[in-house]
C-alpha cells in the first residue's frame, strides 16, 4: 500500500533527535554541552535544527555531524566560533578550506593524541634537557602524559634552540600570559557574573576572541620592530 504524505512526514520526524536525545548521545563526550549552549550555537547561525508545528528544534544526522565538528573545533583546537562558521560557510558553499593553523580539516572523530615524557621529547625531535628547561620556565606544564599543545611547543623551542634562544630567555613570556588573562577576566567579568550555561557559554566564547585580537595586537607589533630593524 503506498504511503500517505501525512506517514512520510511522520516517519521523516521519527528519525529526527529532540534536544535531550541530542545531550543524551554527545554529553559523554562533552560533559559540558546544555540546552542553552544548544541555543548558543543557533544564535551564532552554526547549527541550524528543524522545527516542529510546535517550535521544537529537532536534529538530523547532518546536523549532529555538524554539532559534534564545532564543538571539537572548540574543545580540541580552541578555535572561536566565527572561526568556525566561516569554515563551515565555505563548506557550505561547496569549497574546501582549511583550518587556520591547520593543513587540513582534521576529521570529526579525531581525538587529540597523548605522549609520554619520551614519546614527547621523540615526536618533537627535542632532547630530555630542552624539556626539562621548558618545564622549569614554565612553558610547559609539568605531567605524566602530554597534549598537542606541548608538542607544538616543544617543536618551536627546537627551532628557536637552533638560533640560540632557550627556554630560560623566554620566562617572560609566561608573565606576559598571565597579564593577557588578566585583561581578559576583566574585560569578561560583566558576563561571568552571571551564572547560567548560556552566559558560561558567551563567555567562553568572548574569551577566544579576545585572545584572537590580542595575538593580532602582539604579531603586529613584532612585524613592526622588525621592519625597524630592516631600516
Amino acid at each position: 500500500m503506498a504511503r500517505t504524505a501525512a506517514q512520510s512526514r511522520a516517519t521523516a520526524t521519527a528519525t529526527l533527535l529532540s534536544i535531550g536525545q541530542v545531550l543524551a548521545r554527545l554529553n559523554p563526550e562533552f560533559p559540558d554541552l546544555t540546552p542553552s549552549k544548544l541555543r548558543f550555537l543557533e544564535e551564532r547561525q552554526l547549527i541550524t535544527p528543524a522545527r516542529t508545528d510546535s517550535g521544537y528544534r529537532k536534529f538530523s544526522a547532518p546536523d549532529m555531524e555538524r554539532l559534534r565538528f564545532v564543538l571539537t573545533m572548540q574543545r580540541d583546537h580552541y578555535l572561536p566560533l566565527k572561526v568556525i562558521r566561516g569554515y563551515l560557510d565555505e563548506m557550505d558553499a561547496g569549497r574546501t578550506p582549511d583550518l587556520p593553523g591547520s593543513v587540513a580539516a582534521p576529521s570529526i572523530l579525531a581525538t587529540e593524541r597523548k605522549f609520554s615524557r619520551d614519546e614527547l621529547v621523540r615526536e618533537a625531535g627535542a632532547t630530555a634537557m630542552l624539556l626539562g628547561d621548558a618545564i622549569s620556565a614554565s612553558l610547559i606544564v609539568p605531567a605524566d602524559v602530554f597534549g598537542e599543545g606541548a608538542l607544538t611547543m616543544l617543536k618551536s623551542l627546537v627551532e628557536l634552540q637552533r638560533s640560540g634562544i632557550e627556554p630560560r630567555h623566554l620566562r617572560g613570556f609566561r608573565a606576559a600570559a598571565e597579564r593577557e588573562l588578566g585583561l581578559i577576566e576583566n574585560a569578561l567579568m560583566p558576563v561571568a557574573r552571571r551564572k547560567d550555561a548560556s552566559s558560561r557559554a558567551r563567555a567562553t566564547e568572548m574569551a577566544r576572541e579576545i585572545a584572537d585580537q590580542l595575538e593580532i595586537v602582539r604579531s603586529s607589533l613584532i612585524r613592526s620592530a622588525l621592519t625597524r630593524l630592516d631600516s
